[in-house]
């Protein structure tokens, strides 16, 4: 008789899961959060399924911004609180440049390019909506 595995994920279907293969951010004001991710930050526009649901491509990945639809009864996030942190990785050279890119463009810093203790070095900032963004390098 085969002895059942130790491996949560081996007993889940959920351990057939390989990647994230999208990131969604509800977006509260569209047109604000549209000019940041796609001019400030530069992300490429991978489409435009609509005016509520605009896809960027970031290295790999997809990070789409969308008017909450399917999740209508949710509460709306609090002006002023962050619904979720994304890190984005660079080089070390780059993170310093991306903080001269954002002070350029208007965007205020909470904190400038930092060495961590942990490794890192670090660069925090908001998105329009309050969300909390963060790009790092490895040191």
């Amino acid at each position: 008789m085969k002895e059942p595995s130790s491996d949560p994920a081996s007993r889940s279907p959920f351990g057939a899961i390989s990647a994230i293969d999208y990131t969604v951010i509800f977006a509260r004001d569209m047109a604000a959060m549209r000019r940041f991710y796609g001019d400030v930050l530069a992300f490429p526009l991978l489409r435009e399924l609509s005016p509520n649901w605009i896809e960027y491509r970031v290295g790999a990945n997809t990070l789409a911004l969308a008017k909450p639809s399917r999740t209508a009864a949710d509460a709306r996030t609090p002006a002023g609180s962050a619904s979720l942190q994304l890190a984005f990785k660079v080089s070390a050279a780059k993170v310093d440049q991306c903080a001269d890119e954002l002070v350029r463009q208007g965007v205020a810093l909470l904190a400038p390019p930092t060495d961590q203790s942990i490794g890192h070095r670090t660069l925090f900032f908001r998105d329009p909506d309050g969300n909390l963004l963060e790009v790092f390098a490895e040191i």
